[in-house]
């Protein structure tokens, strides 16, 4: 990779912080911009369609901030955070390896994350574990309000309050809406610690319930029941499970 042009995205919501990337970029060899973002959900659609070595990313956008832009593309595409982030997310960045440019960037600062992100990129060192980070970086994000699934280039919104019930599948989870079933390449413990637990409850190892579509309670064998939902779906409800509904119900 010493040897070869890094093809790299900036992305910034603020024109004037992307104009300055892009001039401090010109003047590090083996650099070519192959585009510019204003936004989250560009720079997915951007990322899926352009492939790029490496993404520069703000943090602080609105709509699709870059924790939900890196949680999105997993560890496709290498990141080097640009960030006016408080301490305690920086020491997170620190912790797990991950470069970043603290705003006000420096054309040598950015020169040596670029060179830094090469280094690693030749070596074919692995990503850092994104979503630990985003959950280290942000401790006190609070309760989901939507669910975020990339589905190739697009980026589909889910609001919370769209989802029945949530199903563990292999290493993604299946979040059924209505007639509609979303897959996301997450772990059901990390979407349930997002959720609001006064209404989703862990029925099971492999579900997760909206309480509010609960429409009744069968026994299936001596150790599980069956909730039976609103439109007459059914979800397995394990020993455990029952305990928590009742303890909320």
């Amino acid at each position: 990779m010493t040897d070869e042009t890094l093809r790299v995205i900036v992305v910034d919501d603020e024109g004037p912080a992307r104009q300055l990337l892009r001039e401090y970029l010109a003047d590090v060899a083996g650099v070519t911009l192959i585009a510019e973002c204003g936004n989250g959900f560009e720079a997915v659609k951007a990322a899926a369609e352009l492939a790029p070595d490496l993404m520069l990313l703000d943090i602080q956008m609105p709509k699709l901030d870059g924790f939900e832009v890196v949680e999105l593309l997993g560890d496709d595409v290498p990141v080097i955070f640009v960030t006016a982030h408080d301490e305690h997310a920086l020491r997170a960045f620190e912790v797990h390896a991950v470069d970043y440019l603290l705003k006000p960037v420096s054309a040598e600062r950015l020169a040596e994350a670029v060179e830094r992100a090469r280094e690693r990129i030749g070596r074919g060192e692995p990503a850092a574990p994104l979503e630990e980070l985003a959950e280290d970086a942000q401790p006190e994000r609070g309760t989901l309000e939507r669910i975020l699934i990339r589905d190739g280039s697009e980026v589909r919104v889910v609001p919370v309050d769209a989802v029945d019930f949530i199903e563990a599948r292999d290493d993604a989870v299946a979040i059924h809406s209505g007639s509609a079933v979303h897959l996301k390449a997450q772990r059901l413990a990390a979407l349930e610690a997002r959720l609001d637990p006064s209404r989703f409850v862990r029925v099971h190892r492999s579900y997760i319930l909206n309480v509010e579509r609960l429409r009744s309670l069968e026994l299936y064998a001596k150790d599980s029941r069956i909730a039976i939902l609103a439109d007459g779906r059914k979800v397995p409800v394990s020993r455990a499970g029952y305990q928590r509904l009742r303890e909320l119900l």
